[in-house]
C-alpha cells in the first residue's frame, strides 16, 4: 500500500502546508546514526541477508513482542530449541498477526520498508503473505540489497555499532581494511565487565586483564585496563561509550574507598548494596575518562531488564521482557556532575524510559550543565506520539541546542530510513506549529529544521 505523503503532518492546512515545505529541505538530507545495534558482522562480511524472516522477524523484540503479547510461541517466530525453521512458515505467521500492530510506530517502520525499500504495493496480510516474502527474497539475492549497498542507498552517512569490552573489533578492521567509504564506528559498551550483577563477571574481568596486560586483580590496574580498550575503541573509530545501568546513580568514593569495594567485589565478598554503588562510582569514572580521551559518555537507565525469569532461562535476553521503571536524575547525576561536569572535554547524553523525568529534571538538568545532553526519546517512546511529547516538554526549558538530536537506536536495518523519516515528520510539523502560533519565525524553523535531521548529532557525538 503506497503511503501517504502527508503521514504525521498536521490537520490544519495552514501549518500543514509549512510542515511540507520544510520537511522538503530536509527529507533527502544524510543520515547519522550515531547509536545502534546493527551487526557489525553485516558491513565486515558484505553478505547476503539469508530470508525475510531473519532479517525482519526474528531478531525484532519490537515485533516479536507484540505477537507473544497474543500467545504466538517464540519457537513459531524462529526463536528457541525446537524453533520453527522454514523462514516462509514464520513470514506467514508474522502476516497473520500483521493486524496487531495498527496505531504503532513498528507499523509504520514495516510499511515504510516493504514500500519503499522493497516496493511491495500491498499491505502485509495472511492474504499478501507469500507474494511479500517472494518480493523481499528476490530483492534480497541482488547484490543492491547487500548491507554495504543498502548502507549507501539509505543515504546514511555514519552508523555506530554496539560493542562490548571484550569484543575485538574484527569487523570493524575488516570495513577499515577493505578500504570501504562507509564510516561504521564501534561504542565502548563495557557493561559486562563494570555490571557486578551480570554473569560470568569474574572471569570478564580476567578476559579484560588478559586483553589489556593489565592487572585486573587490583583497582589501578582495573581502571587502567578500561583506558586501553577505550583507547583502542578509539582507534578504531570510536567516539562514544555506552552504559545500559538499572539507574544513572553515580558516586564518587574516596581513593581508600573505592579500592575498598572493588576489592570486595573482585574478592566475592561484596554486601547487598556494593552492586549498584560500584555501577555508580564506575559512571563517574567513565566520564573522568572521558574528559582525558574524548570519547562521549551514554548514560541509558531506568530499564528493569528479562523481567520473566523463564523467558530469560528458555530463550535468553532481549525477548521482549523490558520494561521501564521510575528513575530520578538530580540527586543521581550530581557527585559526577561535581567532581567533573564543569569539565570543558566533557559530554554527556542522558536518556530516559521514563517521561515523567523530562521537564521536571533533564530539561533544566541540559539547560544549564554545559556537559549535559538529552537524548532523543528511547525505546517505547521513539514513536510519533513520543516525540511530540518529548518536543513539547524539554524545548522550552532546553531549547533545541542542548538536545543531542536524533538516532535510531535499531538492530532493524530496514528500518533505519523509517525512523528518520518519522523524526524529521515529526520535527518538521513542531517547528510549523511554532512558526504558526508566532514562537519562531519561518526563517528561524528552516535553518534549525537541518540541525534537528543531522547537524545536531554529528555535534553532539563528534563525527
Amino acid at each position: 500500500m503506497p503511503l501517504h505523503p502527508d503521514r504525521l503532518f498536521p490537520v490544519d492546512q495552514a501549518t500543514r502546508e509549512l510542515a511540507r515545505n520544510i520537511f522538503a529541505t530536509i527529507e533527502g538530507a544524510p543520515i547519522i546514526s550515531p547509536h545502534g545495534h546493527t551487526d557489525p558482522r553485516w558491513w565486515g562480511e558484505n553478505a547476503p541477508f539469508s530470508d525475510p524472516a531473519s532479517l525482519f522477524v526474528t531478531p525484532d523484540h519490537y515485533l516479536t513482542r507484540m505477537l507473544t503479547s497474543q500467545g504466538v510461541a517464540f519457537e513459531d517466530m524462529g526463536i528457541g530449541r525446537g524453533a520453527e525453521t522454514d523462514p516462509r512458515a514464520i513470514w506467514r505467521t508474522f502476516a497473520e498477526h500483521y493486524y496487531l500492530f495498527a496505531g504503532t510506530p513498528s507499523r509504520l517502520w514495516v510499511d515504510h520498508a516493504l514500500s519503499e525499500v522493497f516496493g511491495i504495493a500491498e499491505r502485509l496480510s495472511p492474504r499478501t503473505a507469500d507474494a511479500a516474502y517472494d518480493a523481499v527474497a528476490e530483492k534480497l539475492a541482488q547484490p543492491e540489497y547487500r548491507p554495504r549497498a543498502l548502507y549507501e542507498s539509505f543515504g546514511i552517512s555514519a552508523i555506530a555499532t554496539t560493542d562490548g569490552a571484550l569484543d575485538d573489533l574484527r569487523w570493524h578492521r575488516k570495513v577499515r581494511d577493505d578500504g570501504w567509504s562507509g564510516r561504521v564506528l564501534p561504542t565502548y559498551r563495557p557493561d559486562a565487565v563494570i555490571d557486578p550483577d551480570q554473569s560470568d563477571f569474574a572471569l570478564n574481568l580476567d578476559k579484560l586483564g588478559e586483553m589489556t596486560g593489565c592487572d585486573t586483580g587490583t583497582w589501578q590496574g582495573y581502571l587502567d585496563a578500561h583506558r586501553s580498550r577505550r583507547a583502542f575503541f578509539k582507534e578504531m573509530g570510536a567516539t562514544a561509550s555506552d552504559h545500559g545501568h538499572p539507574t544513572p546513580r553515580t558516586a564518587d568514593l574516596p581513593a581508600a574507598e573505592a579500592q575498598a569495594l572493588f576489592d570486595r567485589i573482585r574478592a566475592a565478598k561484596a554486601g547487598p548494596d556494593d552492586a549498584e554503588l560500584f555501577r555508580a562510582q564506575m559512571l563517574t569514572e567513565m566520564a573522568r575518562m572521558s574528559v582525558s580521551d574524548g570519547l562521549v559518555l551514554q548514560i541509558h537507565p531506568g530499564s528493569f531488564r528479562s523481567q520473566s525469569v523463564a523467558v530469560r532461562n528458555a530463550y535468553g535476553a532481549d525477548r521482549g521482557f523490558d520494561i521501564p521503571v521510575p528513575v530520578s536524575f538530580t540527586e543521581a547525576l550530581r557527585p559526577l556532575l561535581n567532581a567533573v561536569g564543569l569539565e570543558p572535554e566533557l559530554k554527556v547524553i542522558i536518556y530516559t524510559l521514563d517521561e515523567t523525568t523530562y521537564a521536571r529534571e533533564l530539561a533544566p538538568l541540559a539547560g544549564v550543565w554545559p556537559c549535559l545532553l538529552l537524548g532523543p526519546p528511547w525505546w517505547f517512546h521513539d514513536s510519533y506520539e513520543g516525540m511530540r511529547r518529548y518536543r513539547a516538554s524539554v524545548t522550552e526549558t532546553a531549547g533545541f541546542w542542548n538536545c543531542a538530536g536524533f538516532n535510531d537506536d535499531t538492530r532493524a536495518l530496514c528500518s533505519i530510513p523509517a525512523r528518520h523519516d518519522v523524526a524529521r515528520r515529526v520535527d518538521s510539523s513542531f517547528l510549523a506549529e511554532l512558526v504558526t502560533s508566532h514562537r519562531v519565525d519561518e526563517e528561524e524553523a528552516f535553518a534549525i529544521a537541518p540541525l534537528l535531521a543531522g547537524g545536531l548529532a554529528s555535534r553532539a557525538f563528534r563525527l
